[in-house]
């Protein structure tokens, strides 16, 4: 009883104890507070003060549109084109010698070409064809080297003559030289060196016309030859030969020049001409 009472006794006195400390520790707490607040009564406030800014206008500030730069446009791609120095006409057989050999695969053909007046020539020529004449003195070729060959039919009392398709090979070469020739680049010789040719046509007393119709004229006259479907049988009353048909016969110069050349040589003839005369509608419109 008494170990009991004892024990009794001693929690009574710890929660007294814990008590009491409580209690001392909010009257220190309360002091401590009491003493703060009046040290801050002691400082003197400062008010506080607004500065005042004078209210000065704000410029209105301009706007100001950004520079543009202006938009430059590309100069037009101008291609320019080398002049063409032309020599005189009297001195343009070395120009042209020296240019012909670039406009052919088959050099070695050229030798077929004369070499003297060519310019000329080669007017003289094409105007006399176009009205259907051969000016064989103004021939811008040379000769054949074989002659015109028919055989001949003896029929006991008349003596007949059959034409002979062999006699057509000796143009051959020159087929070969016409067709060896690139078209395009041709035509744009043919109007690089037309001042040449102008002057020679005005040699001639055309001053005003074109030469190019005059091209043209005798161009159409090889496309619009045809070749007789008959046999072109020959009569020899002297030392020339004469077609027997007198409708043949009635051909000028020029379209009996075009049946000496053959059928085959003709067609070829026809089909390069015909590049050709395109070419020159079309670059001289």
């Amino acid at each position: 009883m008494e170990d009991q009472a004892q024990k009794v006794k001693q929690t009574s006195w710890g929660i007294i104890a814990v008590i009491i400390v409580i209690v001392i520790a909010a009257l220190v707490w309360l002091y401590v507070s009491s003493t703060q607040q009046e040290k801050m009564a002691d400082v003197p406030l400062t008010p506080v003060v607004k500065a005042e800014i004078a209210a000065e206008p704000i410029p209105e500030t301009e706007s100001v549109e950004p520079e543009i730069a202006p938009m430059v446009e590309p100069e037009p791609f101008v291609e320019t084109i080398p002049e063409i120095i032309l020599p005189s006409l009297d001195e343009s057989d070395a120009w042209v010698q020296e240019k012909l050999p670039n406009y052919t695969w088959r050099k070695e053909l050229l030798k077929l070409v004369i070499n003297k007046d060519m310019v000329r020539r080669f007017v003289v020529f094409t105007d006399n064809f176009a009205q259907g004449n051969l000016a064989y003195a103004h021939s811008p070729l040379v000769k054949p080297s074989t002659e015109f060959l028919a055989n001949e039919i003896n029929n006991g009392t008349t003596t007949d003559w059959k034409w002979n398709e062999s006699a057509t090979q000796r143009f051959t070469l020159y087929v070969d030289l016409l067709r060896s020739f690139d078209s395009e680049t041709l035509v744009q010789w043919y109007f690089e060196m037309k001042p040449l040719i102008d002057q020679a046509y005005a040699e001639l007393g055309y001053p005003e016309d074109n030469f190019t119709d005059v091209l043209h004229d005798a161009i159409t006259k090889v496309l619009d030859m045809e070749i007789p479907k008959e046999s072109l049988d020959l009569v020899r009353p002297s030392v020339m030969f004469r077609y027997k048909s007198e409708e043949v016969e009635a051909l000028d110069d020029a379209d009996k020049l075009l049946l000496r050349l053959g059928k085959e040589n003709l067609l070829v003839i026809k089909s390069v001409l015909l590049e050709i005369n395109e070419r020159l509608a079309r670059q001289g419109s």
